[in-house]
């Protein structure tokens, strides 16, 4: 037999996941000039692009216009898209290995972090990631309920998502109806009664994890006053050092734009958007029915650690915030896959430089990968999976070169499709999502928005005419 990787027996690599990681992935492979490689990318939902359709906020347009280099690259008849196809329910590692030299994980990180404090789970207290995903549409939180009928909120965290939850809670139906938000949730949103939105971070200013564009814009939303207090966006002095030693720019751009907020003046906008900085939460109480009512903060005080980083400790300085409505956003772990050695603690697949280790023995499982936030943990961007993508696929190639792969039975793509079709019959091939894609955006155009979402598999098949068995 020819060797894997030629034109008579490509390498053949099932991607799990089509969010930007998988794409990313795919399209490192599909680059290679000596090596032939036809690519599997299997979805549990029946859309592509993950965090791109389901993350990235509906008032960031922009940001999603990365999907048209997804497009390309599924463009390449080398590519076959399976949504609707989830692992551990229509297919099993074992069942992939059969079919495939090589399988890589891109499932990235889908559950909050949890703060850890009494009445965490009080009504009317979320993970950040659920309110998200309802805005955006998710099929798995079409039916979730958000008490927009609460008039103050308090969202826990100072990164980009925290930034995009307060912002969706503070903006216009007007604003909101310029977006691709779900329909259901542009029409909650318009009836809502919040009028004040609480963001609190643990630590200071310039530890603050958001951009400077997402708090610009904080500051320029069309019926939301956003404020600052002055004494806490004031730098320490151990701030103060650890900036001018880095010279940072952006982070230096980025204090004086909160300092500037401390100085601002009301204009009569319905809402206030109050970004408060060094408290920390210490308990939700709430009330006879189980519903949040207030939120009791700590103030804190920064310190240096032996490594040189700041990080917040308590004083006795105390404080009580009303509020009916909280969302979390600490940071996220990862979910694990059936049979895919995880490590529970970090969150993430177990693995070295990409390659997935086995639990017992710490060495590469034959031919199984992973990158992304499922990989290293949820930092960076969008871009940041690139970079990540491709030293996994070096590991892929590497180990091609040396003749450590699976060995799979059947390595014929229509093999595979054959059985896929077989477990899950109503999967979604990239085709019918073009369809999807083209209708969606037909019905948007028609009213003056971006796109108009189908939310579940039955919608979306209804719309192209697609036959669910």
């Amino acid at each position: 037999m020819s060797p894997i990787g030629s034109e008579t027996n490509p390498l053949r690599v099932a991607i799990i996941g089509a969010g930007p990681t998988g794409f990313y992935a795919a399209g490192h492979l599909l680059d290679q000039k000596k090596i032939v490689v036809e690519l599997d990318m299997f979805e549990r939902l029946p859309t592509p692009f993950g965090l791109v359709r389901y993350g990235v906020a509906p008032d960031h347009q922009k940001i999603k216009s990365v999907t048209k280099v997804f497009d390309k690259i599924a463009s390449n008849p080398r590519f076959r898209f399976y949504g609707n196809v989830e692992l551990g329910q229509h297919l099993s590692v074992a069942e992939l290995c059969q079919f495939y030299h090589q399988i890589i994980y891109t499932t990235g990180a889908q559950t909050d972090k949890r703060m850890g404090i009494p009445g965490e789970d009080l009504q009317g207290s979320h993970p950040a990631t659920e309110f998200v995903a309802w805005y955006n549409g998710h099929p798995d939180f079409r039916d979730y309920q958000f008490d927009l009928s609460q008039e103050s909120v308090a969202v826990v965290g100072v990164g980009n998502v925290a930034v995009d939850v307060a912002r969706i809670l503070c903006r216009t139906r007007e604003e909101l109806l310029k977006t691709d938000i779900a329909d259901y949730a542009l029409e909650a949103l318009s009836q809502s009664r919040v009028k004040e939105v609480h963001i609190l971070g643990r630590r200071g200013p310039a530890q603050a994890a958001f951009t400077n564009p997402e708090v610009k814009e904080l500051g320029e939303m069309a019926d939301t006053d956003a404020f600052t207090l002055a004494d806490e966006v004031k730098l320490d002095p151990l701030s103060e050092a650890a900036m001018a030693a880095s010279a940072d720019r952006a982070t230096a751009r980025k204090v004086e734009i909160l300092q500037s907020y401390a100085h601002r003046q009301p204009t009569g906008k319905s809402r206030r958007l109050m970004l408060r900085f060094l408290v920390s939460p210490l308990e939700l109480t709430g009330n006879e029915q189980g519903q949040v009512t207030a939120m009791k903060l700590v103030q804190n005080e920064l310190y240096a650690t032996e490594s040189g980083s700041l990080r917040p400790r308590a004083t006795d300085r105390y404080e009580t915030l009303p509020v009916g409505l909280v969302f979390r956003s600490i940071g996220y772990n990862g979910v694990p896959l059936p049979d895919v050695p995880f490590h529970h603690k970090w969150g993430v697949i177990l693995n070295q430089s990409g390659r997935v280790v086995d639990e017992t023995h710490q060495q590469p499982v034959v031919g199984q990968y992973t990158a992304g936030w499922i990989k290293r943990g949820p930092s960076g961007v969008i871009g940041t999976n690139k970079p990540d993508a491709l030293e996994t696929v070096e590991c892929m190639l590497a180990d091609l070169a040396e003749g450590v792969t699976l060995q799979p039975e059947n390595s014929s793509p229509d093999a595979a499709a054959a059985f896929i079709a077989q477990k899950q019959p109503n999967y979604f091939s990239y085709a019918d999502w073009l369809k999807v894609d083209e209708i969606e955006i037909a019905r948007g155009q028609a009213v003056g928005r971006p796109r108009i979402k189908f939310v579940m598999a039955e919608e979306m098949a209804a719309a192209i005419g697609k036959p669910l068995k």
